[in-house]
């Protein structure tokens, strides 16, 4: 059977990140993908001009209306938009813990508009880390949820995402491209020790929803079974694959949209 995937996130009408990122991600991996919506958002590849919060009552909605008829193979969370959300959200999963969480904590837009208030931070840190199978961080956001300095090379990855297991998510996935340097290195740090996953950067301004969209396929690959070390590394080749193809679209005249489907289209 093909694997049912939600995702619990905000919404992106330029199509490049947020739910609809992950939609695409969901059906380029194969699988079949849901949405519940925290939050809408004014945005295109230049920015994010305005955010409009889905109400937590309407978000623990739409999730009890997914699970009261689908069968749900696993779960990514992105934007949660503020505290009240995020405790809904954990709230809401509690009744569903056996179904695999990919936590992407969505803190700060391309553009550089923040998009997570501090105690949505905290509540994040409090409620839903602990039922993460995975977290996937960027650089300054593991450094925000640890209250430290931006890792900025290879041993202070290592401790953070030994730190972040600390706080409850049973692995993390800590991604290196703020690394300086020709290479785009990410680390896999779960029960059995740290893995690199080692990549070269790919010289294009066309990464809108790329944190997004390899946090979805991680969760498509969980979702058809696959084991957490290979469903990264496909993850993180598709998403390559994704980057370094983003150029046969055009989609605005800022950080542009990666080609989710480049496998698929001639």
């Amino acid at each position: 059977m093909i694997a049912n995937i939600l995702s619990i996130a905000g919404s992106d009408p330029s199509g490049g990140a947020g739910i609809q990122a992950d939609l695409k991600a969901f059906s380029a991996r194969g699988t079949y993908g849901m949405a519940a919506m925290t939050a809408l958002t004014a945005q295109n590849t230049q920015g994010v001009t305005g955010v409009h919060e889905v109400p937590s009552a309407f978000v623990a909605e739409q999730i009890a209306a997914i699970f009261d008829d689908i069968s749900v193979s696993a779960i990514k969370i992105g934007m949660i938009a503020n505290a009240n959300i995020a405790v809904t959200i954990a709230d809401s999963l509690r009744h569903h813990v056996e179904v695999p969480v990919v936590l992407d904590p969505v803190m700060v837009a391309k553009g550089g508009h923040r998009l997570l208030p501090e105690d949505a931070v905290e509540a994040l840190k409090d409620h839903l880390l602990p039922l993460a199978a995975l977290l996937t961080p960027n650089l300054p956001e593991a450094a925000a949820l640890l209250d430290e300095e931006v890792a900025s090379d290879r041993e202070a990855m290592i401790a953070q995402g030994k730190a972040l297991r600390g706080l409850g998510a049973q692995a993390v996935l800590m991604k290196g491209g703020h690394l300086e340097g020709e290479d785009c290195p990410d680390l896999l740090v779960s029960a059995e020790g740290h893995q690199w996953l080692e990549g070269a950067r790919i010289d294009t301004e066309n990464t809108h929803g790329t944190g997004c969209t390899l946090s979805s396929a991680i969760a498509a690959e969980i979702g058809k079974g696959t084991a957490l070390s290979e469903a990264v590394s496909i993850a993180k080749d598709y998403v390559a694959g994704a980057i370094a193809a983003s150029d046969a679209l055009s989609v605005g005249s800022g950080h542009g949209p990666t080609h989710h489907f480049h496998a698929l289209w001639p």
